[in-house]
């Protein structure tokens, strides 16, 4: 059967998939397993993304260390610029098993430039197994046959190496050192348990991926190491006032919902997908990071904020880190809050950072 439901129905649907009700988790791993991913950036403008997004579901007993322990101890493993829960990880080991995929495209061209440098591939293997973990700079530059981009991977040969050596299920990142990542033979890092073959693997990654997104499309434009679309997982659904039929996680249907505020990272799951959020949100945002400064409408790094089931802001702040103080240079009101829980969303989020919030806010409060 197709769902029918109403906007409002929609958003609370996607908001409480990913744990941004009143409910909040309890653990960091809950709330890895549940949204299935923290993504990696180290933009930290305010405080890099994947803790942000912790701290806005788990609230202020999170520690960035505790995201540290988890890989550490790898309950938690990072791949492809993704920390996800270390039993999906044979999911997408699946992928791996079946690269570079059907002939043709750009993967076949990456793995062409591989097989031209064997030497160079086998020799990191060879240090790997003997030396490893190891930072991309301990490894070093053996090709006979350069990796040519008009962009910034010019020439950058051992990093292209290792990036297409992952993809292909060889190595894996088995940690940090001072913000690099150390790489080390995949049989050391992943856990050692059975690879589903690639259809089943794609069917459990969709289910997963719609139980974090609650809604979703089943088919969007491709979006580089983790779709957006969800293929045939869940059952279909239409909202009204939206074109299109969608996917609906039948769990999530018919639950109560109760909202809060909370302050989201740029790269939340919530708004990644800009088109989504515009169709179930009505949404105006954009990072702003890339922009000349006189074109930017809300700043360089703006929180987006949530009330509820509505997305009803921004606000434009700055960890000043040698001050000791949380700088919050404007809050973007789209449309009427609660501006007292706004206002201490930044106090926790001052306090959190242990840096000291703005007079303004304290005044204000």
């Amino acid at each position: 059967m197709t769902h029918h439901l109403t906007k409002d129905e929609a958003r609370q649907i996607a908001v409480r998939a990913q744990l941004l009700d009143a409910n909040r988790p309890k653990h960091l791993l809950d709330l890895v397993r549940g949204l299935t991913l923290l993504q990696l950036d180290p933009t930290s403008a305010v405080a890099p993304s994947a803790h942000l997004v912790a701290w806005s579901r788990l609230g202020s007993g999170y520690s960035p260390a505790d995201l540290e322990e988890a890989v550490d101890q790898r309950s938690l493993i990072e791949l492809r610029g993704m920390v996800r829960p270390a039993e999906d990880i044979p999911l997408y080991r699946a992928e791996m098993a079946d690269w570079p995929g059907p002939p043709g495209g750009w993967r076949h061209h990456r793995a062409a430039w591989v097989q031209a440098n064997d030497e160079c591939r086998r020799d990191i293997l060879a240090r790997l197994d003997a030396d490893g973990p190891l930072l991309s700079r301990d490894l070093p530059d053996t090709c006979t046959v350069p990796w040519k981009s008009s962009g910034w991977t010019n020439n950058r040969n051992v990093t292209q190496m290792l990036e297409i050596m992952l993809q292909a299920g060889e190595i894996a990142v088995a940690g940090r050192h001072g913000g690099e990542r150390l790489w080390d033979l995949a049989e050391r890092v992943y856990p050692d348990t059975p690879i589903p073959d690639a259809n089943e693997a794609k069917r459990q990654r969709d289910e997963r991926r719609l139980a974090s997104l609650g809604i979703a499309r089943g088919r969007a434009a491709e979006c580089p190491v983790e779709p957006q679309d969800v293929g045939e997982a869940g059952e279909p659904a239409v909202i009204e006032g939206v074109k299109g039929v969608w996917r609906v996680d039948p769990a999530q249907l018919g639950r109560p919902f109760e909202g809060r505020v909370a302050l989201l990272s740029p790269f939340d799951r919530l708004i990644y997908d800009r088109k989504r959020m515009v169709e179930l949100f009505g949404f105006d945002y954009q990072l702003e990071m890339y922009k000349p400064v006189a074109k930017r409408r809300w700043g360089y790094y703006a929180l987006p904020i949530l009330a509820g089931d509505r997305l009803v802001g921004k606000v434009d702040a700055v960890a000043d880190r040698r001050s000791g103080v949380l700088r919050v240079h404007a809050v973007h009101e789209d449309t009427a809050h609660d501006h007292e829980a706004v206002l201490r969303e930044l106090v926790s989020l001052a306090t959190w950072l242990r840096l000291e919030p703005p007079e303004e806010i304290l005044s204000a409060k």
